[in-house]
């Protein structure tokens, strides 16, 4: 982790203390004071860091409920970054729901109403001929990881349009906190292109331009503005696409992954964090992902995600690519896909079988017999106990993840699956469940986060400067993410590592990523023998810096 730089900031007095890149609040030292014309303007008592992480989490304590605290901590993050980060990253397990899954959730259906200070950049379809000179607004040119939505699929909870706002910039926390990416090189934005949410466009305090989507060529022509002036204003910056509907979450993956340096994060992201899990559940089992047969509930771009970076780890075994596809079966509001059903959508084609029409989901895991199930539809209780019971009446260990976010939307909870497999199934979930005792035994519920994966990933991206993002860095990432699970926590029926270990399995990922980056051409860097430490150095460290 790099030491905090010696700075000369040319902000003075108030201005000093309002700027939340360099405020550190009663923190600021008696020479601080002197130069930068900060005497009076604070009590007396120098506090330090520490004390000041303490009185944070004493305030966060304090409040009501998880919206409370979600709304102390944005506050805290727009006065005083380092403080901020300080605090997360000491109580990550605890601050990731609220700064993220499940709460960002309800942050962004109620984000009218609970707005305080704008943070990132909102780019509209008004805008279009523009974007260039907005982007040029954003203060830090130094911006290198822009994480963009346009709302229309926020988690598990639909179209909320600019709304949507939360989940960059919660996305962006996590770059910092779990990658140690410096909050001044991150950068939120919105394209708000309208909302087809009437309850929003009734809203006198929806944030949002009150109009239905745009779509078709003028959406088209936005984005591509969009990419374009990014390309030129920032370009060595990485672009990860957040939340964006299915169809246009595939088309734009597809159209700019090899124009600019772009990853989805509920495709790409989603299929790594959810292989690792398999991985590393397979580790519990003994079992080997060739014999695996895999049931999806759900096949969006989590689903699809998902089916790719399996099938990508059964290529890498040697298995020919259609034979790995036949490992996937999926299944959408209409049954089970095959080729017998008309009308599919391109992205679902791949995964369509030659098989009979099954339209229930206890119906295909009778016929499919399959080692995991895998729920990313944003459909709540779909795993009822009938479907858990015959996973477990065919498997010793049913795999039985329920990745829908946020917590309302989860395919099962964790106690249904453990009550319902007689403990035997190995669970985990997209947002946090507590543990769950059966007959005095404790079960711990793993989180599939893709926190696991895409701040490495950014990290690794960053540091070799590489042009592009490829599937082989996800596959990679995945790898690193099982093998990085101890095993004891594996005694535990945990498939992930402990958050507390995330910026040492961050800086592994960044260093698979960089390796390939180098091997494929896409990076000039010539990495050093001590790689992992390197990476290392290169993070963030919110201790305050020195002024001089």
């Amino acid at each position: 982790m790099s030491r905090p730089k010696i700075i000369a900031p040319k902000e003075r007095g108030v201005k000093m203390i309002h700027n939340p890149v360099l405020n550190k609040g009663t923190a600021f030292t008696e020479k601080d004071r002197r130069i930068f014309g900060l005497r009076g303007l604070l009590p007396p008592r120098i506090i330090s860091q520490y004390l000041q992480a303490q009185r944070v989490m004493g305030n966060f304590h304090s409040k009501p409920n998880d919206l409370e605290r979600y709304i102390y901590l944005t506050e805290l993050q727009d006065r005083n970054e380092n403080l901020f980060y300080r605090v997360v990253m000491d109580n990550l397990s605890e601050i990731m729901p609220i700064i993220y899954t499940p709460t960002v959730g309800l942050a962004c259906q109620t984000y009218g109403h609970i707005y305080r200070r704008s943070r990132g950049l909102y780019i509209c379809a008004e805008d279009k001929g523009h974007i260039r000179e907005i982007l040029l607004n954003w203060p830090h040119r130094t911006a290198r990881v822009i994480v963009v939505t346009d709302g229309e699929r926020i988690l598990g909870l639909g179209d909320l349009g600019a709304d949507g706002m939360g989940i960059p910039i919660g996305k962006l926390s996590l770059y910092t906190a779990c990658a140690g990416i410096s909050p001044t090189r991150c950068l939120p934005i919105t394209l708000d292109v309208g909302t087809n949410n009437d309850k929003l466009l009734q809203d006198p305090l929806y944030l949002g331009a009150q109009h239905n989507r745009i779509r078709g060529e003028a959406y088209d022509e936005l984005l591509e503005e969009f990419m374009m002036a990014v390309k030129d204003l920032f370009p060595s910056a990485l672009i990860q696409l957040e939340d964006f509907a299915t169809e246009n979450a595939f088309g734009l993956l597809h159209k700019y992954r090899d124009r600019v340096c772009l990853f989805n994060d509920d495709i790409q992201g989603t299929g790594s964090v959810a292989l690792a899990g398999l991985l590393g559940a397979l580790r519990i089992t003994g079992g080997s992902l060739i014999d695996q047969k895999i049931v999806f509930m759900g096949a969006g771009e989590a689903g699809i995600g998902i089916a790719d970076a399996v099938v990508a780890a059964l290529v890498d075994l040697g298995i020919p690519l259609q034979e790995a596809r036949e490992h996937c079966w999926l299944v959408d509001s209409k049954g089970l896909l095959c080729k017998s059903r008309s009308n599919l959508k391109k992205h679902k084609l791949p995964y369509a079988h030659a098989h009979e029409p099954i339209s229930t989901l206890p119906e295909v895991i009778e016929e499919i017999q399959p080692t995991a199930i895998i729920g990313v539809c944003g459909q709540p209780r779909v795993f009822t106990e009938e479907v858990i019971r015959l996973m477990t009446k065919i498997n010793e260990r049913p795999i039985i993840f329920a990745l829908s976010n946020p917590t309302s939307q989860s395919e099962c909870t964790a106690e249904e699956a453990y009550t319902w497999s007689d403990g035997q199934a190995i669970f985990t979930s997209g947002s946090p469940f507590d543990p769950v005792t059966i007959n005095e035994k404790t079960f711990y519920p793993g989180q599939g986060n893709n926190v696991y994966i895409f701040p490495g990933m950014g990290l690794g991206i960053l540091y070799c400067k590489s042009r592009s993002v490829t599937d082989r860095m996800f596959l990679e990432a995945a790898k690193v993410v099982a093998d990085n699970v101890y095993d004891e926590e594996l005694a535990r029926g945990l498939v992930y590592p402990s958050f507390q270990r995330i910026r040492e399995v961050s800086s592994r990922i960044a260093a698979a990523v960089a390796k390939i980056a180098v091997e494929e051409k896409l990076s000039q860097k010539i990495l050093p023998d001590n790689l992992i430490e390197d990476i290392q150095t290169f993070m963030y460290d919110p201790s305050y810096p020195e002024y001089v």
